[in-house]
């Protein structure tokens, strides 16, 4: 198992290095989210036949004016006025059609691309907020933000304009085309031979393109990594006066960043100038020819501007294509770094047909750990768990200390199943905690983490986040539980004060606190303690820990912490020391035993008791 979990996640970061697929192929993963708005797509590619009709036959009215009107002015003055007059009013006609039909495309794909950004976004987000630890582990998530905003922006480019843009000009070309050997097959057999030399430095150039667009982004990706990071380490970057060395760390990312698109930026434009030049290189000679055959009688004047207009339009639709190609190049970088992270599946996974917990009893849950061996993806050759086996009765309170690196914290995080051991196996009430839904386990814990959490949001809001559906009243009685209550009351606006990011607004203890309260709202039959009262001065431990003495009772308990003051009436000690458990008892049986928790009870009491 653990083969395959660092298999996937290397084959992931290996993928995101080294493209894998054409552009074309590329782009077609977004179909699956282009399919629900077959009808808006029906509608802009009706809009958009309509316009591309309408611009072509555009040159075909200025034909007729010329020859009919103009032409016929010597012999027949007052029909050629009458032919004039006809071919204006069909010309503002073919004109109208135009702008609403250019209108109605606009805001379709326009529409479209927003939608399918919208979508893009809520699915990758959806997709990152179920992965296990382990993939934060090994991604960024700086990285994570820059492809669910500057990625999905490219692709909302595409989708919105460049799709459109690209069949618009598609069909301009086709039917320019086809009119341009309606009205010479001889010039225009010379301009597409012509133009055939155009198509070798696009494709080569375009592939380049790509590269440095995928180059691009992932430098953007680095640098928001980067200031995701140190923006969220502020105080310990001032503390040490190392704004100007992150700073200038920064600034060295952006400017490797802006490097990089330099060379795409080149490239591109090195590409549009080329297609641009031979482009209208070959028009140019082309008509040239055709200036010619006027003069000698063969062509009139009317066809000959009827052809300039339309390898105006095929030269026009030509220039377009690249430039959308640029960007379809772009968002072809894009894409593949979205795909790639859409197809990372954690390994934590619920089962196809899970198990149910039997109803919960009023001890509490029992719980049993069976020789478990357990390392991090990231670190396979050190284990945080040897061989542990724990069974705890329902209803009891176990408190698990030892020397940091222990093991202790790894416990819990088994628990939770945001990893699974590599031997073993852990039993929630009997029943295999991989047999069970993950929503069904975690609903069943409750835990108050030693770096406690708080989210943007008021304080009534975060504790709610315990339990979604709690009323007012059910919030403030687990803060008056967690001795959360008081200074709640004494913020500017009570309950519904907003605590900062990161609950910046709040002391460590009073952070603690709420996390405390949020744990009890939820009511768990297991309650995880891991450092809870770590951040408390003595005062708010003493009434924390009566609260949570008074929460325990009907539920089973773990408890770890480094203050033995807070486990000494736990009804068990575990003392853990290189993921084994090395010593069980009580307080006073483990004193008098002589051995690590001995030691660590005489360092904190100065003598043992």
């Amino acid at each position: 198992m653990t083969t395959s979990i660092d298999n996937n996640m290397s084959d992931a970061a290996s993928s995101s290095k080294t493209p894998q697929k054409s552009s074309i192929a590329t782009l077609k993963g977004l179909l699956p989210f282009l399919a629900p708005y077959r009808r808006q797509f029906i509608i802009a590619a009706i809009a958009l036949v309509i316009a591309a009709g309408s611009t072509l036959a555009i040159p075909y009215a200025f034909k007729q004016m010329i020859d009919l009107g103009f032409g016929g002015a010597s012999t027949a003055g007052s029909k050629s006025i009458q032919h004039v007059d006809l071919y204006f009013i069909a010309l503002f006609g073919v004109a109208s059609v135009l702008a609403l039909a250019t209108a109605a495309r606009f805001y379709t794909v326009s529409w479209l691309g927003e939608r399918v950004t919208a979508d893009i976004r809520s699915a990758v987000y959806q997709h990152v907020v179920t992965q296990s630890p382990q993939f934060f582990e090994t991604t960024q998530s700086g990285e994570v933000l820059s492809r669910l905003t500057t990625d999905t922006t490219l692709i909302q480019a595409v989708v919105g304009t460049s799709i459109s843009l690209a069949l618009r000009n598609t069909l301009l070309f086709l039917g320019g085309l086809v009119m341009l050997f309606v009205t010479s097959v001889k010039l225009s057999s010379i301009i597409i031979v012509m133009l055939a030399a155009v198509v070798l430095p696009i494709v080569m150039f375009g592939r380049r393109v790509r590269k440095l667009s995928r180059d691009s982004q992932d430098r953007i990706a680095d640098a928001s990594a980067m200031a995701g990071e140190i923006l969220n380490a502020m105080p310990t970057v001032q503390a040490f006066t190392h704004e100007k060395i992150e700073s200038d760390r920064f600034s060295s990312s952006v400017e490797g960043a802006f490097q990089t698109a330099m060379r795409r930026i080149r490239a591109r434009s090195l590409l549009t100038a080329m297609a641009i030049l031979l482009v209208f290189g070959a028009i140019v000679f082309v008509l040239w020819l055709g200036a010619h055959a006027v003069i000698q009688g063969t062509m009139t004047g009317g066809e000959l501007g009827q052809f300039i207009l339309y390898a105006s339009i095929v030269a026009g639709s030509i220039g377009a294509l690249s430039e959308v190609m640029g960007e379809a190049q772009r968002a072809a970088g894009a894409t593949e770094r979205l795909l790639e992270l859409m197809s990372v599946r954690s390994p934590i996974q619920s089962p196809a047909q899970p198990l149910a917990l039997a109803p919960r009893t009023a001890n509490g849950a029992a719980l049993a750990l069976q020789d478990l061996i357990f390392h991090y993806p990231s670190r396979p050759d050190s284990p945080s768990l040897s061989h542990m086996s724990l069974d705890i009765a329902p209803g009891e309170t176990v408190a698990v200390v030892g020397p940091s690196g222990a093991g202790k914290t790894t416990l819990f995080q088994l628990l939770l199943r945001f990893y699974d051991p590599q031997q073993g196996r852990i039993t929630l009430d009997g029943v295999d905690i991989r047999q069970l839904d993950l929503h069904t386990l975690r609903d069943a814990i409750g835990i108050v983490p030693q770096d406690t959490v708080i989210f943007s949001a008021n304080a009534m809001e975060n504790i709610r986040y315990g339990r979604i559906d709690a009323t007012d009243n059910e919030v403030i009685a687990a803060a008056k539980m967690a001795a959360a209550h008081e200074f709640i009351e004494r913020l500017p606006e009570g309950y519904q004060s907003f605590l900062g990011e990161r609950g910046v607004r709040l002391s460590g203890g009073q952070r603690q606190r709420i996390a405390i309260a949020r744990a009890l709202l939820k009511n768990p039959p297991l309650l995880l303690l891991d450092e809870a009262t770590s951040a408390l001065d003595a005062e708010s431990e003493r009434l924390v820990q009566s609260a949570l003495e008074a929460a325990m009772v009907g539920r089973t308990t773990l408890i770890i912490a480094h203050r033995l003051a807070t486990v000494q009436r736990a009804d068990r000690i575990i003392v853990m020391d290189n993921g084994h458990i090395v010593e069980t008892g009580t307080h006073t049986s483990l004193v008098a035993l002589g051995g690590i928790y001995a030691n660590l009870a005489a360092l904190q009491f100065h003598a043992p008791s």
